[in-house]
């Protein structure tokens, strides 16, 4: 039982801190653990760029799907520690699961994950909104530096601090800083190097008749300070690591003392911002150095406009997708002809099975996949400026507006244009939303969203298809296509959560309150730091499926049921005889044949008589199989398929899907058979990873079996109708 364990006092916390920089001088590590936390917009992302760098690395918050950064700072020569980035909260009182986490990981001092100190990050323009957060903190006996955040801000609205009475008054370090800018980092990075004790000041005391309580609730689970104790009969129906007894013994101790934990937090609330006033008069100084409207102002009434402001939003839309393919094109010619120079050079230098592994199945599916990294970097490049200036957060507020008419409220729109990067962290942060109805909703349909997974297939389809001219002498029809697929998605989202709306009957009411941040000039580092951090994902993460895969696919793809392929060959070169063909053609003949009997044709032919309604052959069949374990795996497969056993390595992957032809002669990627095929893409799951995540998030099964056959069953009626019509 947690009355049980034995937790250290703030001494041995201090001892323990003093052994681990010893430790780290004799041993340098990551030993140190500080976690960054503060409201959001507070700059705390920037910190955590600034103090990390590239040293950055993503994951899970132990028994929980939330999003942890973690990252390695190298505070001194001889000390290196591990930076914890915090989600964004404005209370130790959490509304969301995302809030959740920091809560439970303060909470518990025994943790393996408890910090030994915390960074608190505020915003020096707007300090008694940022102060309530770290005075919780505080009271809360933890080690704390305050990091004094935009201050560059602050002396532009005329807000001048006296940092010296400011640290006077908090009995903690204060630290002012540009994190944007880099400004401040060494002199933080010195502190956070040093030992540091419990915040000396004092900023809220329970009263009098709580006391009892909170003093039975510390001695049995062994806390070190009221505080503590009185968040315990706060929150001890979600904390996780309580016991069922744990959490009994609570309930009958506020039972007993008729606690009334809304009316508690209320009044500490109030309590907190007069003593907040008090440290404020005495170091904060605001003069009005100017009468005209803030900068922001002027700018939201245009960007948030009822009406212009969409129009920008889709414009910003219209750019972004234009520029994926008309800045992408040349670095990407480069790459695809590289890859098939190279995969040239080894055959023709090399020969036998291995070589046809390496060029025919790594090298060919591998190249399917860098190809599109310069439009991968460039799509997250204008989702990272976006954020970097404020105006993700105004679209946010645009579209709490049409969201509510489908059955959604303004915080959904975060997962849904979170989905165009990626499905799984778009669905794990629908943690914000708090209504359960608008969580599940936003869940469910979050995958329709085009995710960059999607961008091979749409790449390489509509550059097939669709040609590459201007439209109004500056635009590309090409991107006005790969516009509309994303929109496609996108409305295809909206309905199936008005249709939902209507089967999930809720009386439930959810709310949408943001604030937004000011508007500035992005900072570059931190875009390339985004670029870098997805790319890397995309290229490493997909790369390791797509080799797998692509090697299984060349070995099925090569091989067959025994004495299977030597009939089907000399079948091939006999009608070639009866025809006249030359050897190359006969040659060419001959791999189709073998492909066709090998065991991936098996299984395509299994499949075909399904999907052969849309237009697709056995070839796509065998693609739409692989992808399901990632999207993006689908232009590998295909580029693996074409190359087996043909003279072909030396084609881009493009070149090799527009050589394809037909029973008749003809090429076989149609314009009603390659929007077919894109329609599909746009609506189906394909995504083990999806399911995974929708999963985990909705505690079960049930969901996720919903949402694959939903998304197929779209798909593939979507997909029958547009080549049916098409045609």
């Amino acid at each position: 039982m947690s009355g049980g364990q034995v937790v250290p006092g703030r001494a041995g916390v201090a001892a323990s801190a003093a052994h681990l920089e010893a430790a780290a001088l004799r041993h340098p590590g990551p030993l140190t653990r500080i976690a960054l936390v503060g409201n959001p917009n507070s700059g705390k992302s920037s910190l955590f760029n600034q103090l990390t760098g590239l040293n950055q690395k993503v994951g899970n918050f132990p028994g929980v799907t939330v999003d942890r950064k973690t990252g390695v700072s190298q505070l001194t020569p001889q000390l290196r520690a591990e930076i914890i980035d915090l989600p964004g909260t404005y209370s130790l009182y959490p509304k969301s699961l995302d809030e959740k986490v920091i809560t439970d990981l303060f909470y518990d001092k025994t943790s393996a994950q408890y910090p030994d100190f915390v960074v608190v990050t505020v915003d020096a323009s707007n300090l008694r909104r940022n102060l309530l957060l770290f005075t919780q903190l505080a009271d809360m006996g933890l080690p704390a530096i305050l990091a004094l955040n935009m201050m560059d801000v602050a002396d532009q609205h005329g807000v001048h601090i006296d940092v010296a009475a400011l640290q006077q008054e908090l009995g903690v370090p204060v630290v002012p800083m540009n994190a944007r800018q880099g400004v401040g980092i060494t002199a933080l990075k010195i502190l956070m190097a040093q030992t540091l004790g419990a915040p000396t000041v004092s900023f809220y005391e329970p009263e009098e008749a709580l006391l009892p309580m909170i003093r039975q609730i510390r001695y049995y689970f062994n806390l070190h300070n009221d505080y503590l104790a009185l968040h315990y009969a706060h929150q001890y129906r979600h904390i996780s690591f309580l016991t069922p007894d744990d959490r009994a013994y609570i309930q009958e101790l506020t039972e007993q003392y008729d606690f009334q934990p809304t009316a508690r937090q209320a009044q500490e609330t109030i309590a907190r911002y007069g003593r907040i006033n008090e440290v404020l008069l005495n170091c904060v100084t605001v003069t009005r150095t100017e009468k005209n409207e803030p900068y922001s102002n002027r700018l939201d009434k245009v960007l948030t406009h009822k009406v212009w402001g969409y129009g920008i939003f889709f414009g910003v839309l219209f750019l972004m997708f234009q520029a994926v393919f008309a800045w992408a094109s040349y670095p990407m010619e480069l790459i695809d002809q590289g890859v098939a120079w190279i995969n040239g050079l080894i055959q023709t230098n090399f020969d036998g099975p291995l070589i046809n592994l390496l060029t025919e199945g790594v090298l060919a599916g591998l190249g399917g996949v860098l190809i599109f990294i310069p439009q991968i970097a460039l799509l997250f490049a204008f989702i990272a400026v976006l954020e970097e200036t404020g105006y993700m957060a105004r679209v946010t507020f645009m579209m709490d507006r049409i969201m509510r008419r489908f059955g959604l409220n303004g915080k959904s729109i975060v997962p849904l244009i979170s989905g165009v990067a990626c499905a799984v962290p778009a669905i794990m942060s629908a943690r914000t939303i708090e209504n359960r109805k608008d969580r599940l909703i936003t869940i469910f349909v979050t995958p329709l969203m085009s995710c960059s997974a999607r961008i091979p297939v749409y790449t390489v389809l509509i550059g097939l298809v669709v040609p590459d001219e201007p439209v109004l002498g500056i635009f590309n029809l090409r991107g006005f296509a790969l516009m509309g697929l994303y929109l496609l998605g996108f409305f295809a989202a909206i309905f199936s959560a008005w249709a939902m709306k209507l089967l999930l009957k809720t009386r439930e009411r959810s709310y949408f309150i943001m604030e937004f941040p000011v508007y500035r000039w992005p900072r570059w580092k931190n875009v390339g730091l985004t670029i870098v951090e997805k790319v890397k994902a995309f290229v490493f993460q997909a790369g390791k499926v797509i080799l797998a895969i692509s090697i299984i696919l060349w070995v099925l793809a090569t091989y067959g049921p025994p004495g299977r392929l030597e009939r089907a060959e000399a079948r091939a070169r006999t009608t070639a005889a009866a025809q006249g063909l030359d050897p190359e053609q006969t040659q060419a003949r001959v791999a189709s044949e073998r492909l066709e009997n090998s065991y991936a044709g098996v299984v395509g032919h299994v499949l075909e008589p399904a999907i052969r309604p849309l237009g697709f052959d056995w070839k796509i069949g065998i693609s739409l199989i692989t992808s399901f374990a990632a999207r993006e795996v689908f232009v590998g497969t295909m580029s693996t398929i074409y190359s087996v056993g043909q003279d072909a390595n030396e084609q881009t992957v493009q070149q090799k899907l527009a050589a394809e032809k037909d029973l008749n002669g003809q090429p076989f990627f149609t314009p009603a058979r390659a929007f077919s095929l894109l329609v599909f893409y746009v609506f189906a799951m394909q995504c083990m990873s999806t399911l995974a995540a929708t999963y985990r998030e909705t505690k079960g099964w049930k969901w996720p079996i919903l949402q694959l056959v939903y998304m197929t069953g779209l798909a593939y009626f979507a997909s029958l109708a547009v080549y049916q019509f098409m045609k």
